[in-house]
């Protein structure tokens, strides 16, 4: 198939093309690469595989790459609640507007797998699991540009898959360290100590080859996963900050976790997630939370971090 990833230089696409590119799909990214410009060096040899630098709100010039593509999976976005709210105007540009306008120039017979966020629930009820039917309750402009991402496509465009993405984790050609589990990882292993605002505060979590692999799975069994919403993440990883910091302590001992009644944390998202709906169409991820701080403890061994690991 021919697939266009926009936003492919990223955390997720730079990861993804790997996947596609080994199952002999023809993948396009577009980006802009404000955050990385040799995230997708490894696949220039591949004739499967080409990337532009455009940006999806100039909907004149990538709507020629639209048409040519079997499959868009649009990840072009401002992640984060910290990052969206300096840049609310651009946030709803980049991670609603350019969304409509790619839907409304695909014919019915494209199909479109579009990753949002469980950042929609906001704050669930105590010790209850959020599943897809749980009313959407966004209380950040990343949030709430995703809803509205998500709610477009699935009024107006049947023919697509949408995976409500848990908090990702996993070492990636684009590195983020803004990402809860990395952010932690790479804490206890730099600084040896973090300070938690609101400690009590839950989420689920997923690893970046999960992602790859589910998204997968969706292009290639369209039958059973298109008109459908997802959440996406470990079923065994619904933890607390302080939690996922007694798991990352079992690794590193030395790490002090240090709790504080002062100070809020800016994301305020408070839930705890089913993941029973794409574990029943076969779906069953293959990296756990410790898989993933191992990983990482070797990677931040000698990674030199860049501001644009943070989206800032």
């Amino acid at each position: 198939m021919k697939i266009l990833i926009t936003g492919g230089a990223g955390y997720i696409g730079s990861t993804l093309c790997e996947y596609l590119l080994k199952n002999k799909h023809k993948v396009t990214v577009l980006d802009t690469f404000m955050f990385s410009n040799n995230s997708l060096n490894a696949y220039m040899s591949d004739k499967n595989f080409s990337v532009y630098q455009e940006d999806v709100r100039n909907i004149k010039s990538i709507k020629k790459y639209l048409s040519e593509h079997d499959v868009v999976v649009p990840l072009a976005c401002l992640v984060g609640a910290p990052l969206c709210n300096l840049k609310e105007d651009e946030a709803n540009q980049v991670n609603f507007q350019s969304i409509k306008a790619m839907i409304d120039n695909l014919s019915k017979d494209q199909y479109v797998i579009y990753p949002t966020t469980n950042s929609g629930y906001g704050v669930g009820e105590k010790d209850k699991y959020c599943t897809e039917d749980t009313p959407l309750k966004p209380i950040s402009v990343y949030g709430k540009t995703k809803v509205q991402a998500e709610e477009y496509i699935a009024n107006k465009f049947p023919n697509s898959t949408r995976l409500r993405l848990a908090t990702v984790f996993g070492a990636s050609p684009r590195m983020r360290l803004d990402l809860l589990v990395n952010d932690f990882v790479y804490r206890a292993t730099k600084d040896k100590f973090i300070v938690l605002f609101e400690s009590h505060f839950k989420r689920n979590f997923i690893h970046i080859r999960d992602v790859c692999r589910a998204m997968i799975m969706s292009i290639e069994d369209q039958e059973n996963f298109s008109g459908e919403t997802f959440n996406l993440g470990l079923s065994d990883a619904n933890l607390s900050k302080l939690e996922l910091c007694l798991e990352i302590k079992k690794y590193i001992p030395k790490f002090e976790i240090l709790e504080s009644e002062i100070g809020k944390d800016i994301d305020k998202r408070d839930y705890i997630v089913s993941n029973e709906k794409i574990e029943s169409k076969g779906f069953k991820p293959a990296h756990s939370i410790n898989d993933g701080v191992e990983e990482l403890m070797k990677l931040f061994k000698y990674l030199i971090p860049s501001e644009s690991m943070r989206n800032f």
